[in-house]
């Protein structure tokens, strides 16, 4: 597979702006920098009968940078690829117009992956609008062979209290423009073992769940989710599928992401702050909590 690592610092995650500011009454003209966001469309290449098949699967706005890894990550959180070996390659799309299309990302899969072509348009749980009720987005899960977590991992309720505060340390891009989601994988010791940002929420836990998948992926079965924003379904659906036992929210997390989270014993904590959380399902995962009342 190519290294996803090429792709890292292709583009500026950062653009300059000449802005006007206005505080106090006080007019003032300074350079500003802001997150940088462009289309990236996701296609699917396989050998079927001594030809290649092509299928353009998606485009979504992100921040560039990291692009094999997003990729992999949304195959793999929309069950298309299992793991690693289903991908022989990741690359930029080339044709003889541009040798290299850094908005397209081609990702060429083992002859023997099958998928269901047709679901590729987009049959995705993007919007709350969408019109899947929970039941029928529950059941598509177990359609797709998740199953419940197993218990294993537990921590104190001390180290989820520290995890924001080391998120917002490492958030590099964040700091320079205020204008970017971070989703962090952190050990059972609460060592940070990954950060991706962009401006995307769905975005950056795809970089950071591809950026694992291409490592092997063991690390996520016993390791701490932290999000930097809410915790929507979307987002516990590919905690779920990388089978991450807990996740953790500086915002709040939607109903069908608690039903998400009860169905299939994940560990779901919202409002984290430094002085506490609460704990929306799966609280045995946190070793000195008291039993529920």
């Amino acid at each position: 597979m190519t290294p996803a690592a090429a792709d890292a610092t292709r583009v500026g995650s950062t653009a300059g702006r000449r802005v006007r500011r206005l505080r106090a009454a006080v007019w003032t003209d300074l350079d500003d920098v802001v997150a940088t966001e462009e289309p990236l469309e996701i296609r699917l290449l396989q050998e079927a009968g001594g030809a290649i098949e092509r299928h353009r699967i998606a485009v979504t706005m992100r921040t560039p940078g990291h692009d094999f890894e997003l990729a992999a990550g949304f195959l793999f959180g929309e069950s298309i690829v299992t793991g690693r070996e289903d991908i022989l390659d990741i690359s930029y799309c080339t044709d003889e117009e541009e040798p290299q299309r850094l908005n397209i990302v081609n990702v060429t899969l083992r002859p023997t992956v099958t998928f269901d072509a047709a679901r590729l348009e987009r049959n995705f749980y993007t919007t709350s609008s969408c019109g899947v009720c929970g039941k029928a987005a529950l059941e598509s899960l177990e359609i797709h062979g998740c199953t419940v977590l197993p218990h294993g991992l537990a921590v104190p309720a001390s180290l989820i209290c520290r995890l924001p505060g080391r998120l917002r340390e490492q958030q590099a891009v964040f700091a320079r423009t205020g204008g970017l989601h971070a989703a962090g994988l952190f050990g059972a010791d609460g060592a940070l073992l990954r950060l991706r940002e962009d401006v995307g929420r769905h975005n950056a836990l795809d970089k950071l769940v591809g950026a694992e998948l291409i490592d092997g992926g063991a690390r996520m079965r016993d390791a701490v989710l932290m999000l930097s924003g809410r915790a929507s379904f979307e987002l516990l659906q590919k905690a779920l599928a990388a089978q991450i036992p807990i996740v953790a929210a500086v915002g709040a997390p939607s109903s069908l992401a608690v039903e998400l989270a009860e169905s299939f014993d994940i560990t779901l904590l919202g409002f984290v702050r430094d002085d506490g959380f609460n704990v929306y399902a799966g609280g045995h995962r946190i070793a000195d909590a008291p039993a529920p009342e």
